[in-house]
């Protein structure tokens, strides 16, 4: 094998392009990773996933919210908190992702490539670079993680530096007195949460009637409850007919229907574009699906055999976390390495809110339209010891059983903690546990663990009242 020769060739560092090129890697391939940027790590590590939960921190801890309304103590927000103090802990733990990433490629030997990469045929790239001709590698296998970017309506493509996305919300030199959020998904909510947290006048605007609409309805009216507790003021089944940038101190957006909103900053939230533009996919018969998304199979290769795709840029889940797995996968069907043959078959999904968020498995809407005879149980963490210690008055776990055998269908939280406690119920949807499961595991005292015991025994006692009522009399 020639120096511009190999086994795999990468395209993109982020999540799905490290952990693919460290699996191949790891079995002794010969791997080349391609990234444009000057830093490694795509979105995740730099203007995405990293960057914002250390963020959602530094407003938590600047804000005092954890502290809440602890008897005896009283905290309250720095009297000036300047775009310094929110940004510091943000720079460190990127830039030691960032080292973590080019460490994790030097341990595995994979070969660093810099510059916009650009697919010749099938097996061919070519790496451009701003002042230096092409350089082109071949690879019998490609796998193309290159992630997405934020998606512009029409109406927001304004060269105005205070209409942000999710990439460029982070670049604003201070923090605004009042921000409006287009959009309430989970990117929309999450900086919601983190600005009204630090005092900003908060508005979302969100054309449906329920924010972050694939979650449990109970998790999602009292997030918005909650939201709405702090500030946060919502116009729901609404949108922005026009956008005024002609004064220098105050963005207007006139309202569908009919209100104006004044804000010194909007954040657009309206989801994600596939990053496939001037690739030369579509040249060489890489098929695409809308928003620039490649079209994969169920091993994430795509319609070309030898090329496969992983993260962001294939669409949905568009996690971290399931693009690292599905990467994975992928690498261990493309060299047949008789590994890691898919993805789990149930996700979590974590939404970093304030309070945070999570869930696995199926809503109690979806059990209901697949008319499956269900109980719900619930624990509230006001009535749980470590709850109360902690102050958290909101936080609750529902848990959707079965009705006919118990067995676990659904876990929904929303409080301290919820997308790390929302392993126990992922796990025991892996294993179809049953009610027995959190009915026999003895969990310590005080923790917030406790909760699926308790949520579990009030679904059975649901299920007993419901059996003697259906009793003849």
């Amino acid at each position: 094998m020639s120096a511009d020769e190999f086994d795999l060739i990468v395209i993109g560092s982020g999540p799905a392009g490290e952990k693919g090129a460290a699996q191949a890697a790891y079995f002794g391939k010969r791997v080349a990773l391609i990234e444009k940027e000057h830093v490694p790590g795509g979105a995740a590590a730099n203007t995405g996933t990293l960057p914002s939960k250390t963020l959602r921190e530094s407003s938590l801890f600047l804000s005092g919210f954890r502290h809440r309304e602890l008897k005896g103590l009283e905290f309250r927000l720095k009297d000036q908190v300047n775009i310094s103090d929110f940004m510091a802990r943000e720079r460190i733990v990127v830039d030691t992702e960032r080292t973590r990433i080019r460490w994790n490629m030097e341990r595995h030997r994979v070969q660093w490539f810099h510059g916009h990469a650009r697919l010749v045929d099938r097996e061919t790239v070519a790496i451009h670079q701003s002042e230096a001709p092409p350089r082109q590698i071949k690879g019998r296998v490609i796998l193309i993680a290159t992630g997405s970017r934020p998606n512009r309506p029409p109406l927001f493509a304004v060269p105005d530096r205070r209409v942000c996305d999710s990439d460029t919300i982070l670049g604003m030199p201070t923090i605004p007195r009042a921000l409006a959020v287009l959009g309430g998904g989970v990117i929309g909510c999450e900086y919601a949460c983190m600005f009204a947290a630090l005092g900003v006048h908060v508005y979302v605007v969100e054309q449906r009637d329920r924010v972050i609409g694939f979650m449990d309805h109970e998790i999602s009216l009292a997030l918005r409850s909650s939201m709405e507790q702090k500030g946060v003021r919502f116009f729901m089944n609404d949108g922005v007919d026009a956008l005024d940038c002609s004064d220098p101190e105050v963005l207007r957006l006139k309202l569908k229907s009919g209100g104006t909103l004044d804000c010194e900053y909007a954040l657009v939230s309206s989801g994600r574009n596939g990053n496939t533009r001037n690739m030369g996919l579509e040249e060489i018969g890489v098929e695409l699906r809308e928003r620039g998304l490649i079209k994969v199979n169920e091993h994430y290769q795509t319609n070309i055999p030898n090329i496969y795709a992983a993260g962001d840029v294939i669409g949905n889940p568009a996690l971290a976390s399931t693009s690292m797995e599905q990467a994975r996968v992928a690498m261990v069907h493309a060299f047949d390495l008789k590994y890691k043959t898919n993805v789990a078959h149930i996700l979590p999904a974590g939404i970093y809110t304030i309070p945070e968020c999570s869930m696995a498995g199926q809503t109690e809407d979806e059990v209901k339209r697949e008319k499956i005879p269900y109980v719900v149980g619930r624990a509230t963490y006001s009535q749980n010891a470590r709850g109360q210690i902690i102050g958290d008055h909101w936080g609750f776990l529902k848990l959707i059983f079965r009705a006919s055998d118990q067995r676990l269908l659904g876990v929904h939280m929303i409080g301290e903690l919820a997308t790390e406690l929302i392993h126990i119920g992922l796990t025991g949807l892996l294993c179809d546990a049953t009610a027995d499961l959190f009915i026999n595991t003895c969990y310590n005292y005080p923790t917030l663990s406790e909760t699926y015991k308790y949520a579990t025994y009030d679904a059975l006692g649901h299920l007993t009242r419901e059996s003697k009522e259906a009793e003849p009399a």
